[in-house]
Formats: structure tokens, C-alpha cells, sequence
């Protein structure tokens, strides 16, 4: 990097309100965070009932649409750390929620399957999930929803680092 260019991206960041000017009440990565730790808090007690934490949820609920996808994309998807991720299918694995399968074209890739036991168990789920996320959207237009969404996505396009 010139100094020029440097020097450039200092004046722009002299530019930008600091986050005591912002307000956390206006920031949207901190207000994105409440809202997860609020819907994860809500739905803590029904998981633990089924013997599944946070990562073993987000694991069932993208298989429950994406079965038999790589362990690489399922981290993606599930917003889990691999490391995190890895432990958590062990548990679900020897729990009988799902398997682990050898890729048919690449040996050294694994798929993770869905049983039926892990079916069951996110069907018993679903409700919850449901519930919790129909209590984020309370009194919000269908029309704000899709506006909302369509701006989520937009924002993930942005600073996404995986092509998924």
C-alpha cells in the first residue's frame, strides 16, 4: 500500500461517526447480536430437552433442508466454527441424529446425512422455532418482512467470504 493510499484511508475514517456517536441502539451488528442471543436464549430450554445446544440446532435446521451437503458448506450454513461444528456432530452422530458418509466422488470429502431419528427431532423442534420466530416478526408488515429480508440479503452479498 502507498502512503498515499494510507494516508486516504485515515481522512475516510476521520470521516466516520465513532460508535459512541452511532449509539449502540443504532448499530446493526450490535442490535443483529441481541436478536440471535434473544431467539438462541428463547429456544435454550426446548433444545436442552432434546439433548441439543445451539450448534446441534443450526445443524438440524440446515439439514432438515440441505441434507447430505459437505461438512465444509455445512459449517457455512450453520454459522458454526468447523471445530465447533466437528464436536457437535460427533454428539449428534453417536446420538443417532445423523450419519457421516464418504463423498462418492472425492474420498477424502464427507457428507453428513440426517437420520430419521434426527428428523424426529427436529420436527419436535420445529414448533418452537416457529414460535420464536414468529414473535420477532409481531407486528411487522408482510411487506416490511420481505423489504427486511431482501436487505439482509443484500448485506450478506456484501461482506459474504464463501460463494454460499
Amino acid at each position: 500500500m502507498k502512503n498515499e493510499d494510507g494516508l486516504e484511508l485515515m481522512e475516510q475514517n476521520a470521516r466516520v461517526p465513532r460508535l459512541g456517536e452511532i449509539g449502540l441502539e443504532n448499530f446493526p451488528p450490535y442490535l443483529m447480536n441481541r436478536i440471535m442471543g434473544r431467539y438462541n436464549a428463547a429456544l435454550r430450554d426446548e433444545m436442552a430437552k432434546l439433548g441439543l445446544t445451539t450448534p446441534k440446532m443450526r445443524a438440524l435446521a440446515v439439514l432438515s433442508v440441505l441434507d447430505g451437503i459437505l461438512i465444509r458448506d455445512l459449517s457455512v450454513y450453520a454459522v458454526v466454527e468447523t471445530s465447533t461444528l466437528s464436536r457437535a456432530l460427533d454428539a449428534l452422530e453417536r446420538d443417532g441424529l445423523v450419519e457421516r458418509v464418504t463423498d462418492s466422488e472425492d474420498s477424502r470429502a464427507v457428507r453428513i446425512h440426517m437420520t430419521t431419528k434426527g428428523r424426529q427431532t427436529h420436527e419436535l423442534l420445529w414448533p418452537h422455532l416457529a414460535t420464536a420466530y414468529q414473535e420477532m416478526f409481531r407486528g411487522i408488515s408482510d411487506a416490511d418482512q420481505r423489504t427486511f429480508v431482501a436487505t439482509l440479503q443484500t448485506i450478506l452479498k456484501n461482506i459474504r467470504k464463501h460463494p454460499i
